[in-house]
Parts: C-alpha cells; sequence; structure tokens
C-alpha cells in the first residue's frame, strides 16, 4: 500500500530547478542548514586509459561551471584523469531526508588562476604538507615524510608562504548526466534524471 505523499515527501519534477548544478546547490544548502556532517564530501570515480575504475573520497569545493575539487595532479586519480578525462561523482545525505546525487561527465583541469586562489585560503600546516609530499608515491615509511616535510619547513619557516607546486591544482566534472534520488519510505523512491541536450537539459523521471 502506497504511503500519503505528505508521509513520502516524495519529489516531482515541477519543484526542481531548471538547472542541476542550481539544483545541487539547493540540496547541499539544506544538508549543511540540516546538520548534515561534512555535507560536501563526494565520491570521485575514475578508471585509467585501459578501463579499471577506482573511487575515493574528496571534498567538493564549488559548482562553478561543474563539480570542483582540488588535488595533487600527479596522484593517481589525476593520472587517471589526464589518460580518460570522464569522471563520475555522487554526493550522499542523510539528513534533511535521505537523498544522493549522482553526475557524470568529461572532467577538465581549472585553471592555474582558481588552483591560485584556492591554494591561498588553505592553511599553512596543510599548504607545507601539500608542498613536500607527493600523492600517490611509494615511500619506505613514515619518517620519509616527515623528512620531507621538515626540509619544506627549513624552506619557509613557520610554514608560511609556501608557493603552489606546479603539480597542484583541480579538477572541473562538467556534467552531462546528473541525477536527482530521494528515499520514500514505501520503497516508491525519487529518481529524477537531468540529460545534457545541446545547450539545455532534458528532465526524466526513471523507475527506482
Amino acid at each position: 500500500m502506497l504511503l500519503d505523499s505528505r508521509e513520502t515527501g516524495r519529489v516531482d519534477v515541477t519543484e526542481l530547478d531548471a538547472d542541476p548544478l542550481r539544483q545541487l546547490s539547493v540540496w547541499l544548502d539544506a544538508a549543511r542548514a540540516a546538520g548534515q556532517p561534512m555535507p560536501e564530501a563526494m565520491t570521485i570515480a575514475s578508471a585509467t586509459g585501459d578501463g579499471v575504475p577506482s573511487a575515493r573520497l574528496v571534498v567538493l569545493r564549488g559548482l562553478r561551471r561543474g563539480l570542483v575539487f582540488f588535488t595533487d595532479c600527479e596522484s593517481d586519480k589525476g593520472a587517471e584523469l589526464a589518460a580518460n578525462p570522464q569522471a563520475a561523482a555522487v554526493l550522499h545525505w542523510l539528513v534533511p531526508a535521505h537523498r544522493q546525487v549522482r553526475v557524470a561527465g568529461p572532467a577538465e583541469r581549472v585553471s592555474q588562476d582558481e588552483a591560485d586562489e584556492y591554494w591561498s585560503t588553505r592553511a599553512d600546516a596543510v599548504r607545507l604538507v601539500a608542498a613536500a609530499s607527493r600523492q600517490s608515491r611509494v615511500v619506505a615509511n613514515r619518517a620519509v615524510l616527515e623528512t620531507q616535510v621538515r626540509e619544506t619547513l627549513r624552506r619557509h619557516p613557520g610554514g608560511a608562504g609556501v608557493p603552489r607546486p606546479q603539480r597542484w591544482g583541480g579538477f572541473r566534472v562538467l556534467p552531462s548526466r546528473v541525477e536527482f534520488w530521494q528515499e520514500s519510505p514505501d520503497g516508491l523512491h525519487d529518481r529524477i534524471r537531468y540529460r545534457r541536450a545541446g545547450s539545455g537539459w532534458i528532465i526524466e523521471r526513471l523507475s527506482p
């Protein structure tokens, strides 16, 4: 027996923004306001040139034309996105409702100016470690990493003024498909998908 719509909190296409990034921003703000822990946590999936997939959690740092995150671009994910510039992202929240957003599309490097701008906002200690460590590289032990940090600290006393390494930057996932999912207690979950069509979007409902 289906529950009353007031109980399911169902999502209707007519209630969503015509632009999926604006709609994602609405759901993200709702999760923040409801106290969802780290609502910007985002799974990014990529694949090697021969199609071997991998996924990891990153932090969403903006919705400028797409989903932006920052990383060492010589890391595993950076190498994969350089060889196969397609990505998928998932954001998941439990409050104010059990929701998930899935995004897929091509990935591009952010500009040097965007990378510099974000680098300047990071804490001195975080910049120090990012400059000293080469993400995903094999090291003999933790002592090696600590030595690299100390050497960088000697060049930049107090950790201040650490310049952004050229290898450190960011990526933007440019959405070609975006799906909004919301749980319904009766099992008839809402799935609304946006598909890129030229300069606009086709919005359609999927079976749960």
